[in-house]
């Protein structure tokens, strides 16, 4: 049997079934050290805008206070049926271990509640995604995990589309958005059937082209273009070159039209990998740069660097 939590490396156990006893023959080993008792993992549920319960996985350090003070990471996805299960990450406890609370929303559009939780959140249900996601943020500020203008925001590709989706929305509930490799010029790439992937997402997005109630439902939500005259938040969007799924220009067009619109003097960065797909880069070395990255501007925006 395999296991792993938010705060247990993973581990393989041999079962018996006679004597229904177990016993541990393999655990991934963390070179720097880990100790589980040093951390508290939560898994609550919260109401969102239509009354639907939503799963929400928190993690934080032991010492850390619920009293509103901490800075907290909220982590979402929420498209084409894929659950954000529960799991081990050493990296992510390097946040965790800076007094950031790390939170997972398991949002509409996942799985996580079964075929009807990402229909939910697909075609004409696809606010859903986005009005749970601030749900969780909203909750996570009234249970005092954290405090308005404190919470921090990551997605990445379908993710991003979340992210560009929400910050326009409800800019105010965050002091930071990380994107990476976002979808967030979703209309104009939509109505692109020559691009590769634009057909075969039909089923999740709609198609605008062909379809008027699809166009206006996407164009109502699409991140690039509801970008609005106001303050937003601190915001590092990343992309690559060699992106097939999520072209560069996308990333790209998005940052230059906060730069024209937003209000505010907080920091808007835009990272080009030069080398790269839609995965980030290549190696274990790669992977942990870009990791570096998004977290040293968490730490950056939290002043605790």
């Amino acid at each position: 049997l395999g296991y792993s939590s938010p705060k247990t490396p993973s581990r393989v156990y041999l079962f018996n079934l006679a004597s229904k006893s177990k016993k541990l023959i393999k655990e991934q080993e963390i070179p720097s050290g880990h100790n589980p008792d040093d951390y508290i993992v939560e898994r609550v549920e919260y109401k969102s805008h239509d009354g639907r319960m939503v799963p929400l996985t928190i993690t934080r350090h032991k010492k850390t206070k619920i009293d509103g003070s901490a800075n907290l990471l909220l982590y979402g996805y929420g498209s084409y049926g894929h659950s954000m299960s529960p799991s081990f990450s050493s990296t992510r406890l390097s946040l965790v271990d800076r007094d950031i609370i790390w939170a997972t929303a398991h949002i509409r559009g996942g799985m996580e509640k079964g075929m009807k939780w990402w229909k939910e959140g697909k075609l004409i249900n696809k606010k859903n995604t986005f009005e749970d996601y601030i749900h969780a943020a909203k909750y996570l500020i009234e249970n005092k995990y954290s405090s308005k203008g404190q919470i921090i925001g990551m997605g990445g590709s379908a993710g991003g589309l979340l992210m560009g989706a929400v910050v326009n929305q409800a800019p105010e509930l965050f002091l930071g958005i990380i994107m990476a490799v976002p979808f967030v010029d979703s209309l104009t790439t939509n109505l692109d059937h020559s691009l590769p992937l634009t057909v075969g997402e039909f089923d999740e997005f709609g198609n605008a082209k062909d379809n008027k109630e699809h166009f206006d439902y996407i164009y109502s939500y699409a991140p690039y273009h509801n970008i609005k005259k106001m303050d937003y938040p601190n915001i590092l969007i990343t992309t690559s070159l060699s992106d097939n799924r999520v072209l560069f220009d996308e990333p790209a067009k998005f940052t230059a039209k906060l730069r024209e619109y937003k209000t505010d003097n907080n920091l808007l960065l835009l990272k080009t990998e030069m080398n790269a797909g839609h995965g980030g880069k290549s190696g274990r070395d790669g992977a942990i740069e870009e990791i570096a990255l998004d977290y040293a501007f968490a730490l950056k925006i939290s002043k605790k660097i």
